[in-house]
């Protein structure tokens, strides 16, 4: 499948390089490609510099997020929450009409420090907002509960836990879920329409306390029934 990761963090470059060891085609959407490449120094987050990366992924491209998104079947916005809908907008509702976009991005505001708060909850969610964003598009929130490592390789953990679909398209969740179980992902749950992506994106503030608690982000979900 061609697939366009929207996001050059780590995040987006563990979602890549997993895509392409499955043999997708890949390739990274990013605001300046030139500028990306030309970074010496970490980001905000400390993510080391983007060129030594995709050094060791020669077959993972980088484009612009415009050309990114035109060429790709589906689209997955690995990007900062708050900047998700600016970054959509750049690659251009022509680029995502009809398409699947698999939304990881929570909506984490860290204006205040941390831990963070949710810019949106309750009544709305950011998975909902893209969606009313670019109305012809798929929308399916999934993955966000959990750190980029397990998104990707989830037989990290010695027991499997519990991947969450949200989405108004059948079809659309079907392709996600797919792409779950490529990935390894056992347990899939579909929760219904885009709306409950609330709640997975109001586990946040639990999802970020028990990493507190237990001194790594290396942990999952898993609902037993």
């Amino acid at each position: 499948m061609k697939t366009a990761i929207l996001g050059t963090g780590t995040v987006g470059r563990t979602i890549a390089a997993r895509l392409a060891e499955l043999g997708h085609t890949v390739t990274i959407g990013t605001r300046d490609p030139e500028a990306t490449l030309s970074r010496t120094e970490p980001d905000a987050m400390g993510t080391p510099p983007f060129a030594a990366w995709a050094a060791e992924n020669t077959g993972i491209a980088l484009a612009g997020f415009a050309e990114a998104a035109a060429g790709a079947e589906l689209v997955v916005n690995a990007t900062n929450g708050a900047a998700s809908l600016d970054v959509l907008t750049q690659a251009g509702a022509e680029s995502l009409d009809g398409k699947v976009i698999l939304d990881i991005a929570n909506p984490l505001d860290f204006s205040t420090g941390m831990p963070p708060t949710l810019f949106v909850k309750d009544t709305d969610s950011l998975g909902e907002q893209i969606q009313r964003a670019f109305p012809a598009a798929r929308v399916v929130k999934s993955l966000n509960t959990m750190n980029a490592a397990l998104m990707a390789h989830p037989d990290r953990l010695t027991e499997a836990g519990s991947v969450f679909v949200s989405g108004n398209d059948s079809d659309a969740k079907d392709t996600v879920t797919g792409l779950l179980k490529e990935f390894g992902h056992q347990d899939v749950i579909d929760l219904g329409d885009i709306t409950t992506a609330r709640g997975t994106e109001m586990l946040l503030p639990v999802w970020l306390r028990l990493w507190g608690a237990l001194g790594t982000p290396d942990f999952n979900f898993k609902i037993v029934r």
